[in-house]
């Protein structure tokens, strides 16, 4: 496990999200990304909460913003240094993005994204 502290840890965050290509941040719309410590499952590194960008239609209007969690204690403990915490974020990062844009996970394993 690496120690890395909430606001190390919500930086990294912010890189990850900075990294996107403006080109597809800019489809982002009605969604919070918040770091939390852990969800319900020790193993869960992210979630995506919300309706997929490909499943909205002309009534989704008044919603809730979507939200993606990213789970810093179990991020940290599957890693051996700072630098693989640093990949691991970017990578749940991403992820939990791409199910935002509506991809799912079987497709993203077809991409190679796992």
């Amino acid at each position: 496990m690496v120690d890395v502290d909430e606001e190390t840890f919500g930086r990294l965050v912010e890189e990850a999200l900075d990294s996107i290509p403006p080109e597809l941040g800019r489809f982002m719309r009605n969604v919070a990304v918040v770091v939390e410590d852990r969800g319900a499952s020790p193993n869960l590194l992210g979630l995506y909460h919300g309706v997929p960008l490909t499943q909205r239609t002309t009534s989704y209007s008044g919603f809730l913003p979507d939200r993606i969690s990213i789970y810093r204690i179990p991020i940290t403990r599957r890693c051996r240094d700072f630098e693989q915490v640093v990949a691991e974020v970017r990578h749940t990062v991403i992820h939990e993005i791409a199910h935002h844009f509506g991809i799912s996970d079987e497709r993203l394993d077809e991409l190679g994204a796992y």
